[in-house]
């Protein structure tokens, strides 16, 4: 597979760097910088299919909710998308457009927290479940300001503008929808020099900003973190938390294998496909599948069960099926047995679980 070329000696270089990492090239990241970046496109009228050349990805394969992409997959399209739009503050017009809802189940446990510390906490956690590009911390910044920290995972100085508008727009984005529009932080720091556009960092952000700090991060007063949220729900809250804690291992990164194993699982989930079906699927013996699955610190039940919890949560939530119906829609015939899975699995019965969540 092919890397971009800009033509620029330091570009280059980078990419050379980076591409001597193994991390680089692991495909572990859900692709949602992505999904908004074509999204924006599209809305735009701009031709992006042309993004994805080079880098073992099309356009419409994002449209799999089971898809992982590597670092070196997003680069790629991201660095074409700049070259293509020539837009200032590209990050900016992407992480803006965000919603909770674009997060999946990380955006339900935010909704549903206690207060906005705890929502943002949560986040902050899980934020590889929502294919965030940066690591994220929460730092106390002074007795009365906190701040949500982020780092790079590679020296990537060409794409870190971009990294950090997106993952600080749309946080912005995401505490005024939970929050409302009175909510601004006290300042916006980052590593890089002023650009040509900040006026519109000061437009959106509203509020004092540092370029070439020591640091990348969005500092808020502490004050805010008390603040109750309407859409508390604890019972939902504790679901997707669960859900979402279970998509990564102990170390935070999604294996390959397993990946492979939850996509095939997620679009066979009628047919309830045994560890040899999927070991055949994979063109694997069922000895090698068993064992990559244990290397990883898995193993094919407790993926199985996942699969379907999240999917029965996600047709429950949905509202529009039976029990019987979300049953059959991954792989109980009988009724009794979905129920009975079902309670094992989240701790309580599909109809409540329906219930919380209307």
């Amino acid at each position: 597979m092919t890397s971009v070329s800009t033509g620029h000696p330091i570009d280059d270089t980078v990419t050379a760097l980076l591409s001597a990492d193994p991390r680089y090239t692991a495909a572990e990241t859900p692709p949602n910088v992505l999904v908004h970046l074509t999204q924006l496109a599209l809305a735009r009228g701009i031709r992006c299919d042309e993004w994805f050349a080079g880098s073992g990805l099309t356009r419409e394969q994002l449209n799999d909710p089971t898809l992982r992409v590597s670092y070196r997959q997003t680069r790629s399209v991201i660095r074409r998308a700049l070259l293509a739009t020539g837009e200032a503050g590209l990050g900016l017009a992407v992480g803006r457009r965000e919603t909770l809802g674009s997060f999946g189940l990380l955006g339900l446990a935010m909704m549903t927290s206690a207060t906005f510390g705890d929502a943002m906490k949560v986040g902050i956690t899980h934020h590889r479940v929502s294919g965030s590009l940066l690591d994220v911390t929460f730092e106390e910044v002074g007795p009365r300001e906190v701040a949500l920290a982020a780092w790079p995972r590679f020296n990537d100085a060409p794409l870190l503008p971009f990294l950090c508008e997106e993952l600080f727009a749309s946080a912005l984005a995401i505490a005024r929808e939970l929050l409302g529009r009175a909510f601004n932080p006290s300042r916006l720091e980052v590593t890089y020099a002023r650009p040509a556009y900040a006026d519109a960092y000061a437009d959106y952000f509203g509020c004092e900003l540092a370029f070439g700090a020591r640091y990348n991060r969005v500092v808020l007063d502490v004050s805010w973190l008390a603040q109750p949220l309407p859409t508390h729900n604890p019972l939902t809250a504790q679901q997707s938390l669960a859900l979402c804690m279970q998509q990564y291992d102990a170390s935070g990164v999604q294996q390959e294998i397993v990946a492979s194993v939850e996509r095939l699982l997620r679009s066979h989930l009628r047919q309830q496909p045994r560890l040899p079906d999927v070991a055949r699927m994979l063109n694997m013996s069922e000895r090698s599948l068993r064992r990559r699955l244990a290397e990883s610190g898995r193993i094919f039940r407790e993926i199985h069960d996942r699969v379907r919890a999240e999917r029965a949560l996600e047709l429950l939530h949905g509202g529009t099926l039976s029990v019987a119906e979300i049953g059959l829609e991954i792989g109980f015939s009988d009724p009794r047995e979905f129920r009975r899975a079902f309670k094992r699995w989240t701790g309580m019965a599909p109809r409540s679980a329906r219930q919380h969540a209307a």
